[in-house]
Parts: structure tokens; sequence; C-alpha cells
């Protein structure tokens, strides 16, 4: 090889952002302004994530993907699980999405995510009868199609599908949950005899949230001074217990090797005394460790993991109902702007993400509290009005925005809602409690947004989400 090939060969690698094996990112677009599909193509690109998980098909996002080489997982919304128990619908859709791309040059679809944690038990039983029937028609689908060898339905579940007896709460104990047992052994027998993954949504965070007890360092990967202990096999980490106990569910039915995928797993920056960026990079600095190792679990010892972290990009329009923490699982600011260090090599370097590029902001113009405000005897009304229509969540209990005064938090709320407004005319009013600057009132640890300048944040978009917020109060207060 010529010293001048070599240099060449040597500074592409140099380029190149090397990524732990199996490993790919959930990306969603429940954002008031998401990032344009391209530009996030180009930042997938650029960070060397070569898989990525949707929760739909959109066309704008397949478009962008096309010819990118990135091996992508499309989803069927839980709302159409109903409709995909007709054949024919679901062969119109795997049509339209799924072999309408399958061409040179078109999307690499690896996956189509039949659902989205669909028995959830907050669901209350709402898609316990059409997802096995919507799974199977898929998979039919796909094979009619002639792309079922190569495209795997699956069901994306929460982890909540299986678990210990409190009796013995140990992984070798673990079994699917027993009202729904009969269903899960019809699932993964099928998944079995179509070769397709079980894929499962594991959330250490979930497990410190819900639990006040929990053993906090359990929740890493960096050890604990307290293992669970399961016939003679220490568990230092609860992600570790966790997929475990699905294998052993998965032995109880007699498929025990059947391949596992985990869709989501990831760590929120805001919303929550426990979301942090420093407990994120802490979370997600040990995951990558252990998966650039091939380290496996316990009971699947020296396995690579098929991966998919949660999530790329922020969320401000997801709903919170689960927790104020849901609109920061972002490895991402809502700009593709990295929050902390990160090495998706899984070797340990300080670096930073690649930043998303070509990304444009609305003016630098902030909403905030008119210092000078004659009455404010309607203060708190108009911030709750301005909450209810934007996001506020950093505003929270042990959230980065949490140490401001009263009028700190009325120019947070104000500022919110007119970037969401897209810094509209009488958007910065409130009854007059409100004025715009160019100064930026940002604090060491609350950022004040300007927003981006987003295809989809077009006149329609805020108005609609003004309307679905109303429509989720409106069912919360029933």
């Amino acid at each position: 090889m010529s010293v001048f090939r070599l240099l060449v060969c040597l500074f592409a690698i140099g380029l190149s952002r090397p990524t732990a094996e199996g490993l790919g990112m959930n990306w969603g677009t429940m954002a008031t302004h998401p990032l344009p599909p391209k530009i996030v193509v180009q930042l997938l690109k650029d960070n060397g994530i070569k898989n990525v998980k949707l929760f739909d098909a959109d066309a704008s996002t397949m478009s962008a993907l096309a010819g990118s080489g990135i091996e992508v997982m499309v989803a069927i919304p839980n709302n159409m699980l109903g409709m995909m128990t007709d054949y024919d619908t679901a062969r119109q859709w795997v049509d339209r999405n799924v072999t309408r791309y399958n061409f040179d040059g078109g999307v690499t679809i690896k996956y189509v995510a039949v659902g989205n944690e669909p028995f959830l038990t907050s669901y209350n039983g709402s898609f316990l009868n059409v997802t096995f029937p919507a799974l199977q028609n898929i998979q039919n689908a796909l094979n009619e199609a002639g792309v079922g060898d190569t495209i795997k339905a699956t069901v994306p579940l929460n982890a909540d599908v299986y678990n210990s007896p409190s009796s013995n709460p140990v992984p070798s104990a673990g079994r699917f949950r027993s009202n729904i047992n009969d269903l899960m052994t019809q699932i993964v027998v099928f998944l079995n005899q179509s070769n397709a993954p079980f894929t499962v949504n594991i959330y250490p965070f979930l497990s410190l949230y819900d639990n006040p007890n929990f053993p906090f360092d359990y929740a890493f990967f960096d050890g604990t001074s307290n293992p669970v202990m399961d016939n003679g096999i220490a568990y230092t980490n609860v992600f570790d217990a966790n997929f475990d106990t699905l294998v052993s569910a998965l032995k109880a039915v007699g498929l025990g090797n059947l391949p596992i995928i985990v869709g989501e797993v990831g760590w929120p920056t805001d919303g929550d005394i426990n979301a942090k960026a420093s407990y994120a990079q802490r979370f997600y600095n040990g995951l990558l460790k252990r998966l650039a190792s091939n380290t496996g679990t316990p009971l699947r010892p020296n396995q690579y993991i098929e991966v998919y972290l949660f999530s790329l990009i922020d969320e401000d329009a997801k709903s919170i109902q689960p927790g104020n923490f849901e609109r920061h699982w972002g490895i991402l600011r809502y700009d593709g702007q990295p929050k902390f260090t990160m090495d998706l090599s899984g070797q340990g370097q300080n670096k930073m993400l690649v930043p998303a590029k070509g990304v444009q902001y609305l003016p630098r113009t902030w909403c905030v509290f008119n210092a000078n405000a004659q009455d404010v005897s309607k203060l708190g009304d108009n911030i709750n009005y301005a909450c209810t229509f934007s996001d506020c969540t950093s505003l929270g209990y042990g959230s980065t925005c949490n140490g401001l005064d009263t009028n700190g938090n009325a120019s947070y709320a104000f500022n919110m809602y007119f970037q969401v407004q897209n810094q509209k005319d009488q958007s910065c009013y409130f009854q007059g409690l409100a004025m715009e600057t160019t100064q930026n009132p940002s604090t060491a640890n609350c950022n004040f947004t300007i927003q981006i300048v987003s295809p989809a944040s077009s006149q329609f978009l805020a108005p609609l989400f003004a309307v679905f917020v109303s429509l989720v109060i409106a069912l919360l207060l029933q």
C-alpha cells in the first residue's frame, strides 16, 4: 500500500465514529418543533449510528432514511392494531410502508414493531385481543410480499409482562404475568416460528422512580454493596436482573433461547430529582462499556445484546402522565445539541457526540415577566395558561429550573409559550404581565429556550398541540 493510500485510510478511520455492536437509537417525533428528518439522518450518520427504531412509518422520515444504509424498525401505533386484525388492511399497510421502500437505494427495513407496549397494565386490557392477530397478519403479509426472510414483525413490550413472585424475587423465578401467560406463550411461539426476536423495554430509572426504597447504585453498572443473590449468581445491577427474569420466563414456556432485543433503555435528564444529566452520563457510560465488551448477562453470558437507546432527542409534546421526565429522555436537546460527553463505542473516551448541523433558530428574542406590570393579581392564572400550552416540566421539584423565584417562574412559562407559538405577535402579552427582550434570561442551571425553525412547526402545529393538551386535561378531570 502506498504512503498516500495509507494516510487516506488512517484519515478515514479517524473520521469514523464507531458504536458498540448492535447499538441503535429510538427516534421519536412528539415535539412541537421536531428537527427536519434530513438533519436527523445526517446526525445519525455523523455519529456512526447504524440502527434506528421509529414509532410510526412517516413518509418524510422514511424518505430521509432512503439510501442512508441505516437499518430501521418501523412501527404500527397501538391505535391501529385493531385495524391490522383484518388481513387485507395489514397487507395494504405492508405494501404502503414496507415494500414501497424495498428497492436499491431505498430504506433498509429490518423490523416492524407491532404496537408499543400494548400490554401495559395501565391500558386495562385495551389491546389484549388485537395484538397477536395483528402480529400474525403483519408477518404473513411480509412473507407474502417476499420480504419475510429479512424483515421480521415483533412486539415491543414493557418489562411488566413478566415478573418474579414476591415470595422469591430473583431472576430465576421469572414468569410471564399470570393474567397474560397464555397469550404471551402464543406470541413467543409465533416469534420463534417466524425467526423473529422478542423485544423488551427495560428502564432502571423507572425502578428507582417507582420505588423510593430501591437501592440507588443498583440502577447503574458500577457495582453495589448489596447484590441480589440467585442460586450462587450475584446480580449487581437491575438491567441484568431484569433481562434474566425475561430469559427465565422464556425458559418456562420452553423457548429459553429465543433472541431478545432491548427496544428501549435510557435515563432522562430533567423533570425529576433523579433525572439528571450526571446520572444519565453515569448510566450510559456503564451500559455502553458493557455492550462493547459483549459481556452479556449471567444467563446469557458472552453474548452481544442488540439495544436501542431511548432516546435520541427530547420531545416536548409527549404525555407527562407517567412523570415530567417523559419529555427529557434525549441524549440530545430538542435542537440536536449534546447534553454531556458520551462515547458510543463503549471505550469510555471523554468526547461529545457530533451535534446536528444546519439547524435554524427563531430570532434571539425571549418573553419574560414585565417588572413594571401594574396588576399582578392574575399572574398565577397566566402562568398556568402558559404551562398548559407549552412545556414547563423543567420547573418541577428537583428539575433544572426549580430554583427560580416567582418572577423567574413566570418568565420561564411565558417564554416557553412564546417559543411554541413561534414568537407570534400577541403571544407575549399575558394581560400586560409579559414583555419581549433580546437579553438572554437563562441562568447557570436553567436554559430559556429559543425554538428552532421546523417544517412541522408551521401555523397548524401549536393550535393542534393546544387542543391535544386540552383534551388530555379534560379526560383527567372527568
